[in-house]
């Protein structure tokens, strides 16, 4: 692909409690806050704003008030006029978009770290929309080699960014930071820690990225969204009929092949993997997405190339 220049790095958010209970986000944020009081703003290599996106759902340790903020973040949504009847994480979701964005603009901040518990078996798993932007693929191959803890691994959603429904799509460059397993309303020091030092990781790579030095391509392997699996249901009162199978619990992104165990019914039989092509299972028995229907998102694995970068003064 040759050398592409890019603009260097001016401005980052870090935000955290976009869902209220997800609680490494919510104690981060006041952290790096402390930091920034003790040491000054030359701290890190570009102005970082700190914020709490949800403070409602914060104060009361739930993940959203009226709706899922995190689904707030359409281009429809963030410029339908606001009433007396607008949900609140709407409302919040416009006062975002003014602080960091406008979205899709040239104002957007260069890149927004919105932190987010799983309690998933996923290790550290980056998420993003675009299997083209250089800045997040290389955030992303960086932080493969700096954190060795856990697994790091990312997932391209492929949507277009005007449709791209999460907070981090405000900015020019999003990366949404899923650590786990955590369960919601807890925290704890391994995965508190896990996620401070991604965010030190990418704040490490903007300060190389803006120093001008070439940085190199390479291969790297993303794990592409297909589609979502429901629990097996009833079909008269829909209500879940198994649970995932003890040999698939905590098993995020390992590939399944047909006839693999995906649930255990209450009555004790095993439903199996019927698809004709072996994919990646994520998000297994995420606790939040009991109320959207999703027992697992399924993905294909693929290996991508991404070219040598270097920062250029505008």
């Amino acid at each position: 692909m040759g050398l592409i220049t890019l603009p260097v790095i001016r401005r980052m958010a870090v935000c955290g409690g976009t869902h209220g209970n997800e609680l490494t986000g919510v104690y981060l944020v006041p952290e790096l806050e402390r930091q920034r009081r003790e040491k000054g703003d030359t701290l890190w290599p570009v102005p970082v704003t700190t914020v709490l996106s949800n403070p409602r759902a914060v104060k009361e340790c739930k993940r959203y008030v009226n709706k899922d903020l995190n689904r707030c973040f359409t281009s429809a949504i963030l410029s339908s006029p606001v009433t007396d009847t607008t949900p609140y994480e709407v409302q919040r979701a416009q006062e975002l978009n003014s602080m960091l964005g406008p979205k899709g603009t040239a104002d957007a901040t260069d890149i927004i770290c919105d932190l987010h518990n799983t309690t998933a078996n996923m290790g550290l798993t980056v998420i993003s929309y675009s299997h083209t932007n250089w800045v997040i693929m290389h955030i992303y191959k960086y932080l493969q080699e700096k954190i060795t803890k856990v697994p790091v691994r990312l997932i391209l959603l492929n949507i277009p960014i005007c449709d791209a429904y999460s907070l981090e799509s405000v900015a020019k460059h999003g990366i949404s930071l899923e650590v786990g397993p955590q369960p919601h309303g807890v925290v704890r020091a391994d995965i508190f820690n896990v996620m401070k030092e991604g965010v030190n990781v990418v704040l490490d790579w903007i300060q190389h990225f803006n120093s001008g030095k070439v940085i190199e391509g390479a291969e790297v392997d993303v794990f592409m969204f297909e589609k979502s699996v429901d629990y097996p249901r009833d079909t008269e009162t829909q209500n879940p009929l198994a649970v995932i199978h003890p040999q698939l619990q905590d098993q995020d992104f390992c590939l399944l092949q047909r006839g693999d165990p995906l649930f255990l019914t209450f009555s004790g039989e095993t439903v199996g993997y019927d698809e004709e092509e072996p994919l990646h299972p994520f998000f297994i028995n995420e606790a939040a997405y009991y109320e959207k229907g999703i027992a697992f998102h399924l993905a294909r694995k693929k290996t991508l190339v991404i070219p040598n970068i270097q920062a250029k003064n505008d």
